[in-house]
């Protein structure tokens, strides 16, 4: 359950309060997500979100980040915005994290995605690539190639056995002046961690982008080898062809990739596949047996790591 800061009514009513929601009808604890505490608000004025932020978000993009999912929902796609409360901030303190209330989004995530909705999720990441364009705020990458260097040296210094061989495999990628396939490529603000479980839908259609703080400033053409690689694979990190093909055809279908970019795929769905299995490493191997969250098997994403390297060699 992803709750880290419990939260009681009595806590929540004053910090609710300033937002001019009315009086607090449930606050329900949301069991999906792993990084923050998240609560479903019930208020005289309608249900919201209300997010606390642990220790593993960077406070100081917050800003960054709620102001990004505000700019998209202004241009029309199923964003939430943060509210403001009366001293014009949207970002409080509560139970000693920073805090805010979004407004809620309908829908659910789906555990089972048709091609329909492979084609439909690569359409909106297109869409929001658009709509971000414009974003004035700057982010650099929290997980770029200075910060996978520093996982894969603290991991270094823990790991044994299989966890050793996984970070054999992971070295040509994180090694001081390896090559960035993403210099030069379009880029703007992304979302970066456009996984299916950030994407709700409602009457077979997309309803709602969340979760957008690893939101950056990087390649648009990463930023969909990372929803290629979250959503072409099943859970054991094998490739499901027709899956990558809608989601593909579906961003393009919005946003046509440039040579340049179509060429330098296969790199950034590499550099990906090594970003999410050195934290879930990470994750592993400093795991705090009080957490409430397991953390997640890197294997998988060292399986996608071959099948990028593999379609490199076969382009």
């Amino acid at each position: 359950m992803a709750v880290f800061t419990p939260v009681e009514e009595a806590e929540a009513e004053p910090f609710i309060r300033r937002f001019g929601l009315g009086p607090l009808r449930a606050l329900t604890p949301i069991a999906e997500g792993v990084e923050n505490t998240n609560y479903r608000l019930d208020t005289d004025q309608g249900r919201f979100v209300l997010t606390l932020f642990e220790g593993r978000t960077d406070q100081t993009a917050l800003p960054f980040c709620l102001g990004l999912t505000r700019h998209a929902a202004e241009r029309g796609l199923p964003c939430a915005r943060a509210l403001v409360d009366d001293k014009g901030q949207s970002i409080g303190r509560l139970n000693g994290r920073p805090a805010a209330i979004l407004n809620w989004l309908p829908g659910v995530a789906r555990a089972e995605l048709s091609l329909a909705d492979q084609a439909a999720g690569g359409a909106l990441l297109a869409r929001l690539h658009l709509a971000a364009a414009d974003y004035p705020a700057v982010r650099a990458n929290p997980v770029g190639p200075a910060a996978r260097r520093a996982l894969f040296e603290r991991c270094s210094s823990r790991a044994a056995g299989a966890d050793r061989r996984i970070l054999d495999r992971l070295a040509p990628w994180v090694a001081e002046g390896a090559p960035d396939p993403a210099a030069g490529l379009p880029h703007g603000p992304i979302h970066a961690d456009y996984f299916p479980d950030n994407l709700l839908f409602e009457a077979g259609a997309p309803s709602g982008l969340i979760d957008f703080y690893f939101a950056c400033v990087d390649a648009f053409a990463y930023d969909l080898a990372i929803a290629l690689s979250a959503w072409g694979f099943d859970t054991g990190g094998a490739p499901m062809p027709a899956a990558l093909t809608a989601f593909q055809a579906g961003y393009e279908s919005v946003r046509p990739l440039s040579p340049a970019e179509r060429a330098a795929l296969p790199d950034l769905g590499a550099v990906a596949a090594v970003r999410f299995t050195l934290t879930r490493l990470h994750d592993r191997l400093f795991h705090d047996p009080a957490a409430l969250v397991m953390p997640k098997d890197p294997a998988p994403f060292l399986l996608r790591l071959d099948w990028w390297t593999g379609a490199a060699l076969a382009a």
